[in-house]
């Protein structure tokens, strides 16, 4: 039985809607029909009787007014994606991430970047940052201090408008980041907190002494134990301790407060309202705290974002969600919606799991980890998409559990340790020319920053023609991992013209204490320009990624809503994926070795393949006289039967 919904919320949507037309009062009227129980639902899970049903009518309020002030472009964009559900899920969606001042100096030359992004083939762009933040140190962004505001040095909200109409107008979708955990100690709630305002103190997690602190610090894990230790910083002003997950000066806002949530929501419209299409929603995992346990991915994060996503579906359902959460790979999938969340959270996640894998086969030259890692996850949703990557901006971490590795006979502890060493060209024979991020003596935890050339050995085989092109080609059949895999590959600014790692990435103000920034180097126009260039480095990589990109957006079978699946392992150094799709089989075969590698041809049938020709160089394959296919050392074949 529908849950029927309550005369208060149709009666102050019907006030907002005024001076509408009855055409759109019906658009309204049948959305908030069909996600009300979202709302309902989300909020009896997180607040009292009586602040779940004025919060709900505020929120309907709220949807009713962001869909009255909407552009009538972002409501035809509406509709078109109502009737395009799987648009995120096309295999023609290539994300491309990266700070725009890094990318193109400010928001107006974004426009001026759009013709390079086409060719490349990008179709969803994630502008990192870039609402107003706190001066000096400012994690990268993600200490914001107004959410309607832009970064001075990076120009205004008609700038931001002027973006998103560029970018749609040429099929381009703008990802930009909503910062859910925490606010900066210089945004307005923080400041009026600590000028003696009770309603906005009560926005934060305020203790008088370190009792409470203390008790939940007994199970915290600390985010930056090298450069902010600990979870909770003494403000004068405030005379408390106040919750700090992640920098002194990054409040934790406090999502049992149903006027965070108010103000949360108000924030999603007015940005899709600019004509932001994808939101990432960063650190969502921590907001909600609970004591004895590590405050991470409790069940009431997701009910937090199943009620934002329920008005934005009745305010703006061209908005999609995607969840920023790097956890372990067992906690993942609940982001995408399991169980009741099914279909009502995110619709994005990152796999942060298979970039694990790929740096662990790519240093280990064996699949046998990775294969058994990937299978214990669960399936994903199909109505879902991974944003499946090789880098981003954050270091690399290595979540590999003990269980994985006990599984094909390794120790967790010394496979995590071997991969810091391989990474951090610590390991003797190591290419890799990575920097050890975040190091924990106390479990020597080492995570890794460094550019994807200069993680994968390019850098170091520069002035080695034959060590540079085998490293190429490490990386091709890696970005061809993720261009085949079940869901938006996303390329990191630089590694498309294979950036080295930024030498002078601690000279800027602030980045002197952070050494990510090495992996966040401006996109150098002297790379870009080499692009055509075959005989360069830069060209080289440009070109390949091109290729798989364009090969990519012709096959079907790599529609999201077709699940990836590991085959068995005949040969340690091959990996092999499958897709079915309704016009036949997909078998991705990936030599992760510098070594010729077999694969049996009579396993090709099992998967459906007949008469299998590989997508991406266009030629049948055929079995030696031993009954293998070889693949030379890194290759990748896609392959299907002809249609």
């Amino acid at each position: 039985m529908s849950i029927r919904v309550p005369e208060v919320c149709r009666s102050v949507a019907e006030e907002a809607l005024s001076t509408l037309s009855a055409e759109l009062h019906e658009v309204f009227d049948v959305r908030l029909q069909r996600w009300w129980p979202d709302i309902r639902e989300g909020l009896a899970q997180l607040y009292s009787p009586a602040d779940a049903q004025e919060l709900g009518a505020r929120l309907v309020y709220l949807a009713a007014c962001a869909y009255r002030d909407r552009d009538p472009e972002l409501r035809r964009l509406d509709l078109i994606r109502q009737l395009e559900p799987d648009w995120l899920q096309s295999p023609s969606m290539i994300g491309y991430a990266a700070y725009t001042e890094r990318f193109a100096g400010n928001l107006a030359g974004v426009a001026g970047q759009l013709p390079y992004l086409k060719e490349l083939g990008v179709t969803y762009l994630h502008l990192m940052p870039l609402l107003a933040t706190r001066e000096g140190d400012n994690d990268g962004g993600y200490a914001v201090t107004d959410y309607r505001s832009i970064r001075p040095d990076l120009g205004d909200m008609d700038d931001l408008r002027e973006v998103t109409r560029s970018l749609r107008a040429q099929g381009v979708s703008l990802v930009l980041d909503l910062v859910l955990n925490h606010v900066a100690a210089e945004h307005e709630w923080a400041r009026k907190a600590r000028e003696g305002n009770t309603r906005y103190r009560e926005y934060f997690h305020v203790f008088p002494d370190r009792t409470l602190p203390d008790a939940y610090e007994a199970t915290l894990p600390e985010v930056f134990p090298d450069f902010a230790p600990g979870s909770f910083t003494w403000d004068e002003e405030l005379q408390g301790w106040v919750w700090t997950t992640f920098n002194s000066w990054q409040w934790d806002v406090n999502w049992a407060n149903p006027e965070v949530m108010f103000e949360y929501a108000d924030i999603v419209t007015f940005l899709a309202n600019q004509g932001v299409e994808v939101l990432r929603l960063d650190a969502l995992a921590f907001m909600w705290k609970r004591m004895g346990t590590d405050c991470q991915g409790q069940p009431e994060v997701h009910a937090i974002t199943q009620v934002l996503r329920a008005v934005a579906r009745i305010a703006c359902p061209a908005v999609a969600f995607k969840a920023e959460a790097i956890v372990a790979p067992e906690k993942l999938l609940a982001y995408l919606g399991q169980g009741r969340f099914e279909g009502k959270v995110s619709e994005l996640a990152y796999h942060n799991s298979l970039m694990v894998q790929i740096w662990s086969m790519l240093a280990t030259q064996d699949v046998r980890l990775s294969v058994q890692a990937i299978r214990a996850m669960p399936v994903a949703p199909l109505n879902s998409a991974w944003i499946t990557y090789l880098r981003c901006h954050d270091d690399i971490g290595w979540a590999i559990s003990n269980e994985d590795a006990a599984a094909v006979g390794l120790d967790g502890y010394a496979h995590r340790t071997f991969l810091s060493d391989w990474y951090s060209g610590q390991f003797p024979g190591s290419p890799a020319r990575g920097l050890t991020f975040q190091y924990n003596p106390t479990n020597n935890d080492r995570r890794i920053s460094g550019t994807t050339a200069s993680l994968i050995g390019i850098e170091a085989a520069e002035h080695d023609p034959a060590a540079r092109d085998l490293a190429i080609r490490a990386l091709r059949c890696a970005n061809a991992i993720i261009l085949s895999w079940r869901g938006i590959p996303l390329i990191w600014s630089g590694d498309e013209v294979a950036t080295f790692n930024d030498p002078g990435w601690a000279a800027e103000p602030g980045h002197e204490d952070d050494n990510r920034w090495v992996h966040r180097a401006r996109l150098d126009p002297d790379r870009v320009a080499q692009r055509h260039d075959v005989s360069s480095i830069p060209g080289l990589v440009f070109q390949d990624l091109q290729a798989l990109i364009q090969a990519r957006a012709s096959l079907p079978h790599l529609h999201a809503a077709t699940p990836s699946w590991v085959g068995d392992v005949d040969d340690p150094g091959v990996l092999v994926v499958t897709r079915r799709h309704p016009l036949g089989a997909f078998v991705g075969l990936f030599n992760v070795t510098p070594g010729w590698r077999p694969w049996p041809a009579w396993r090709a049938p099992q998967y459906g393949l007949t008469a299998p020709i590989d997508v991406l160089s266009g030629d049948a394959v055929h079995p030696g006289d031993d009954g293998n296919y070889w693949l030379a050392p890194y290759a990748a074949w896609w392959l299907v039967d002809p249609v």
